[in-house]
C-alpha cells in the first residue's frame, strides 16, 4: 500500500488538516482538496488509492462528485463522510458506487479501518487493471485469423464448431489455437476463457 494515496475532499479546512494529520500518523500518504472542483481538475492524473469526501459541500456535493468521477471512468474507491441527517444521501451515494460512509463524529479507528479497506480494494483494482492491460497487449499481437479463433474458442466453440463457423478445417483451427495459446501465454483452455472474461469480450 506504500504507493497509494488518500485523496481528501472537504471544504472545511480544520477537518482536512485533522484527517491529513491522522493518516500521516499512521504512515498513510494523503493529499487534500478544498472542494470537488479541485479534485475533478486532476481527475485524469489522480494517483492510485482512494477518495475520502464530505457529502455536504458548496457548488458540488460529494454525491454529485462521485457520479461525475464515474462518468469520467475514475475507478478509485470512495468513502463519504456524512453529517447528522444525511443518511438518505449516503444511501444514494452507496447506490452510485461508494464503498463506505461514516457519520460524523466518527472514531479515528473507524476512519482508519474504512481507509485501509478502501486502499486494499484500490490495490486489487490496480492489479486487475494492469492484468487487463497485459492481456490486451498480447491480444493486439494476434493476426486477424488468430483473433477469430481466440473469439470462437473463448466463446465455448469446439475445434469442429470453430472450423465450421470460420470456414476452415478443424486441423487448421488446431494450428491457430496452438499459436493463440503461445502468444496469449495460456496453458489451458480455461486460461483463454478467463482472459476473455477479464477483457469483458463477448
Amino acid at each position: 500500500m506504500a504507493d497509494l494515496l488518500v485523496h481528501i475532499v472537504d471544504d472545511d479546512a480544520p477537518m482536512r488538516d485533522s484527517l491529513c494529520f491522522l493518516l500521516s500518523s499512521e504512515d498513510i500518504a494523503a493529499r487534500a482538496y478544498e472542494n470537488a472542483g479541485a479534485l475533478l481538475a486532476r481527475a485524469d492524473e489522480l494517483e492510485p488509492g482512494c477518495i475520502v469526501t464530505d457529502i455536504r459541500m458548496p457548488e458540488m456535493n460529494g454525491l454529485e462528485m462521485v457520479v461525475e468521477l464515474k462518468r469520467r471512468g475514475v475507478a478509485l474507491p470512495v468513502i463519504v463522510l456524512t453529517g447528522h441527517g444525511d443518511v438518505s444521501l449516503a444511501v444514494q451515494a452507496m447506490k452510485a458506487g461508494v464503498v463506505d460512509f461514516l457519520e460524523k463524529p466518527f472514531e479515528d479507528s473507524a476512519l482508519l479501518g474504512a481507509v485501509r479497506a478502501a486502499l486494499q480494494q484500490g490495490e486489487h483494482g490496480l492489479a486487475r487493471q494492469k492484468g487487463r492491460a497485459d492481456i490486451a497487449q498480447r491480444l493486439a499481437q494476434l493476426t486477424a485469423r488468430e483473433r477469430d479463433v481466440f473469439d470462437a474458442v473463448a466463446s465455448g466453440n469446439s475445434n469442429k464448431e470453430a472450423a465450421l463457423k470460420l470456414g476452415i478445417s478443424p486441423r487448421t483451427v488446431e494450428i491457430y489455437r496452438a499459436n493463440v495459446m503461445t502468444k496469449m501465454h495460456a496453458n489451458t483452455l480455461s486460461d483463454l476463457v478467463r482472459m476473455a472474461l477479464q477483457l469483458e469480450l463477448p
